[in-house]
């Protein structure tokens, strides 16, 4: 299914420990082009986000924007120091034995000893928080990707009337030339009979004329070469991803046999087809700007 690419997602993820907000846009661009706007905790990430994002999009200027609340920010734990408290209580023993005073350490006065409880700020857990993190990129891009999804489907039935519309400005083209040539051959023996002024006229001479004219004014060669270029981008809207550059090459020589149709019109109305076909082929071209 091909992918237009301009597109949104947003995916939200909360827990125990945090809420994480993913969001994403883009608009076209000729390559793709990462903006990620993050919490500054986050710039370790950075690397392995991008990488995340090519496997899955190709084209398109996407930026994307990440919002964190740590449930855990400002939480502390409490630490014994067991070791240090038999420490205490060792050389506390020991000095009562040696000075004969009474020992009187109680448990409320051991714990306020140095360092026997100590309070430490909740440490991040970096592998929890990507784990996280990741679950909520991919649940963002995946309806990111359906909003391209959908789009290219209506970029796809656009192209294929446009598509259409050309085919039948070619079928004029192909209709109109035997005519022009007909036409031609009708008033270059009007001509001559006018200038003899006799309707005796040299057949030989007058089919060579024709001939000559035909050879300037012949475009069967373009009018196929764009049928061809018309059923091969048809072709190609039916194929998998990443298909933008290459219909945007198609369009490119669709144009060209276009122009060379023009510049070989000898007749009012095939120029006008020429110009029509010229027209609709750069509508195309306007639209799989938008394909990724």
């Amino acid at each position: 299914m091909i992918k237009s690419m301009t597109g949104f997602g947003r995916h939200e993820i909360v827990d125990d420990n945090c809420k994480i907000v993913i969001e994403m846009k883009s608009v076209n661009h000729r390559y793709l082009d990462l903006s990620i706007k993050m919490p500054k905790r986050f710039n370790f990430f950075e690397s392995a986000i991008r990488s995340l994002m090519k496997q899955y999009i190709q084209r398109g200027k996407v930026d994307i924007f990440i919002s964190y609340e740590d449930y855990n920010e400002g939480k502390v734990v409490l630490n014994y120091n067991q070791t240090l408290a038999s420490e205490y209580i060792k050389y506390m023993k020991q000095m009562e034995e040696q000075f004969h005073i009474t020992n009187d350490v109680s448990t409320s006065i051991l714990a306020k000893m140095p360092d026997v409880l100590t309070m430490e700020q909740v440490e991040e857990d970096e592998e929890q928080i990507w784990n996280v993190l990741q679950k909520a990129l991919i649940g963002a891009t995946k309806k990111f990707i359906q909003t391209r999804e959908t789009e290219g489907e209506h970029l796809k039935n656009d192209l294929f009337g446009k598509l259409d519309n050309i085919l039948s400005l070619v079928e004029e083209v192909e209709k109109r030339s035997p005519e022009v040539l007909f036409e031609y051959r009708n008033k270059l023996e009007d001509k001559v009979k006018e200038l003899l002024q006799t309707s005796s006229i040299d057949e030989g001479r007058i089919v060579t004329e024709v001939t000559i004219f035909a050879d300037k004014i012949c475009v069967d060669e373009e009018t196929v070469r764009l049928r061809s270029h018309i059923n091969h981008m048809k072709d190609t809207l039916f194929q998998e991803d990443n298909i933008g550059r290459k219909l945007d090459f198609i369009a490119q020589e669709m144009n060209r046999e276009a122009n060379t149709i023009l510049s070989k019109a000898n007749d009012k109305s095939i120029s006008q087809y020429a110009i029509d076909l010229k027209t609709e082929i750069e509508k195309v071209r306007e639209q799989i700007q938008n394909i990724e």
